[in-house]
């Protein structure tokens, strides 16, 4: 069995909370963000499940930039965040 670590981020929308995990396009919501947490969990699931079904899981998640460490999944590492402002 492997492992999958994944970061999520979670925003408010309006009066619930939306939970996603940047690097694979999965989100989902719940009324918390526990519930919200929960939810992606499910998605993330499904999603893994999917592409294990068609053969293309260790594709997919090295082109989401995951590396395999020990059979866990760990997601690329940022050296440096920060938001930038542009004028449009």
């Amino acid at each position: 069995m492997q492992n999958i670590n994944i970061k999520v981020e979670v925003f408010r929308e309006d009066d619930l909370y939306v939970a996603l995990c940047p690097l694979l396009n999965v989100s989902s919501y719940g009324e918390s963000v526990e519930e919200a947490k929960q939810s992606l969990i499910e998605a993330v699931e499904a999603f893994v499940e999917e592409c294990l079904d068609m053969d293309t899981l260790e594709d997919v998640l090295e082109e989401s930039g995951f590396i395999k460490t020990n059979e866990i999944w760990q997601p690329r590492q940022a050296i440096k965040e920060e938001n930038l402002a542009l004028a449009i």
